[in-house]
């Protein structure tokens, strides 16, 4: 006989895990599960340590001690709960908005941004957001620092593609030029053409204890704030320094598992 109680709560972790954050609302819509009962089960998630409440964008999200119940967990989720204090702190203390972004095949997605605490963001929301590889910051940050393998099966899937943003996947030299200016800095900026051009971003990579680049980390600002070599020069060095606080807390996590 099955019990109810936790057929629900499963249900519910479920659909969480389907969505970066979720609303009791939209967990009624999906489940039909009553809002008083789904109230219960995520307090109940949330005491146990399996949900986390982010008032500041108004909804819950999957912590990832979610990975305990799974062997196929993998690492990269963890790495939005390890950035995420630290980004909120570049917030507080720069006002300027910070974002976590992660790989999806031939872009990066934003997974976590503090754009709900800067009052001096361009954009009213950038979660779930994606961001082209080749243009813009978080995906250069990213791809730059892919091994060769990835990054030549990458290129050959933006090859395939009809975006204009893509474009330069086409060009050998150029891009290897462009790749090679960001692996020297160790950080990347948005490409001056694209939209929005009231605004860039400079971003840097997140490596794992071993190396590997995992997720990227940026800053976007104002251009008539300042200029990009203003910019690089107040926040590069936080930026980088931060991807390494990151990393430390990414291990200390993922040992915690083990």
């Amino acid at each position: 006989m099955a019990i109810r109680s936790i057929e629900r709560a499963m249900t519910v972790l479920q659909e969480m895990n389907m969505q970066p954050y979720t609303s009791i609302a939209h967990l009624h819509a999906r489940t039909g599960l009553p809002k008083a009962t789904l109230v219960r089960i995520l307090q109940t998630l949330e005491g146990l340590g399996y949900v986390e409440n982010d008032p500041r964008l108004g909804g819950y999200q999957v912590s990832a001690l979610v990975g305990s119940l799974s062997s196929g967990f993998h690492k990269e989720p963890m790495v939005v709960e390890a950035g995420r204090p630290w980004a909120v702190a570049i917030t507080r203390k720069y006002q300027w908005p910070v974002s976590i972004s992660l790989l999806d095949r031939d872009a990066v997605v934003v997974r976590f941004s503090t754009v709900p605490d800067s009052s001096m963001s361009p954009f009213h929301k950038t979660v779930n957001m994606r961001l082209a590889l080749l243009t813009r910051g978080m995906g250069l940050a990213y791809l730059a620092f892919t091994p060769k393998e990835e990054f030549d099966l990458i290129i050959e899937i933006l090859r395939r593609s009809q975006d204009p943003e893509d474009s330069l996947a086409h060009n050998p030299a150029r891009l290897n030029q462009l790749i090679e200016k960001v692996r020297q800095r160790g950080y990347a900026s948005r490409v001056r053409h694209v939209e929005p051009r009231n605004s860039n971003t400079i971003a840097v990579p997140i490596m794992n204890d071993a190396g590997r680049v995992v997720a990227s980390l940026g800053l976007t600002y104002f251009t008539a704030a300042f200029s990009e070599a203003e910019a690089c020069e107040r926040y590069v060095a936080v930026l980088k320094s931060t991807s390494a606080e990151i990393t430390r807390d990414l291990t200390r996590i993922r040992n915690s598992f083990i």
